[in-house]
């Protein structure tokens, strides 16, 4: 999650308590609107975040699609 923060503070020009606000209140909408079986996998991702050995996007979009 701290890789997303920095990049959405960067981007967006705002300092990174703010991009955390941000990233979690859209983590919060997603979760609100996935089946909820689903929710953890946006829960794991923001936990890990790097997009490795099965975490991060790559995680969540496997674990969406009925991958490992």
């Amino acid at each position: 999650m701290e890789e997303l923060v920095k990049r959405v503070s960067e981007k967006a020009g705002i300092s990174e308590e703010q991009a955390r606000s941000a990233v979690n209140t859209v983590a919060d909408f997603l979760k609100e609107r996935v089946p909820a079986p689903y929710s953890s996998y946006i829960d794991s991702f923001m936990s890990s975040g790097s997009g490795k050995e099965g975490g991060g996007l790559g995680g969540l979009a496997g674990g969406l699609f009925g991958g490992k």
